[in-house]
């Protein structure tokens, strides 16, 4: 009987080891997956990064061409004043 008891318990000891390591490799794949989904998020920023950047650019080569418009329409203001010849 005492041999039974054993050899049930060496059974249930096999089957939670197998089950571990099972357990272990998902934990693996799960742990490869979060690392890829990371790597793609640092690229996410630095996409963004460059997209906030290139509207800066933007945003500043606006502001001269409003800043040129707002000159000229001062000079042809300031033009119908003049005496023409």
């Amino acid at each position: 009987m005492a041999e039974l008891n054993q050899e049930l318990l060496f059974e249930v000891l096999r089957k939670i080891q197998t089950e571990l390591a099972s357990v272990k490799e998902s934990q693996r794949d799960v742990r490869q997956e979060i690392n890829g989904l990371r790597n793609y998020m640092h690229v996410m920023q630095g996409d963004i990064n460059n997209m906030r950047g290139t509207m800066g650019q933007v945003l500043d080569r606006l502001d001269r061409i409003e800043n040129r418009l707002e000159l000229r329409e001062l000079a042809e203001a300031q033009a119908r004043f003049e005496p023409h010849p």
